[in-house]
């Protein structure tokens, strides 16, 4: 699934996109951003990504709440969404899991092994 696939990474803070976009753009996906949940939610009204990342710690809509969100949306049923998290005490992982995430990546992000666990969570 790698090379074209899609993903949308919903973060605030413009550094960790440029970096994260930067690496998996190098391995030959596609990476759109978004700053905010709101322009998250609007991106996937006009294209359905085959992944999205979402910083949990985002301002005015939190990760936990646009995740919700997204899990609403038939089109987005099988898409695999994953937090991009400092958070990463049990409560938190069982937070996000109950919002609807497939799963985590710690921050700080580990550059070296962010494209094998991005390529798991779209093999998967």
């Amino acid at each position: 699934m790698k090379n074209n696939a899609t993903i949308l990474y919903i973060e605030d803070n413009h550094d960790n996109r440029k970096l994260v976009s930067r690496v998996l753009q190098a391995e030959g996906y596609i990476v759109y951003g978004a700053e905010s949940g709101e322009s998250g939610l609007a991106f996937v009204q006009e294209k359905v990504p085959d992944l999205i990342l979402i910083d949990l710690q985002l301002p005015h809509i939190d990760g936990y709440t646009v995740t919700a969100e997204l899990r609403k949306m038939q089109s987005l049923v099988d898409t695999p969404i994953v937090a991009l998290t400092a958070n990463v005490m049990k409560e938190d992982q069982e937070r996000s899991a109950a919002a609807g995430c497939n799963g985590f990546i710690q921050k700080p992000i580990n550059v070296d092994l962010l494209p094998t666990l991005v390529e798991a969570y779209l093999v998967n």
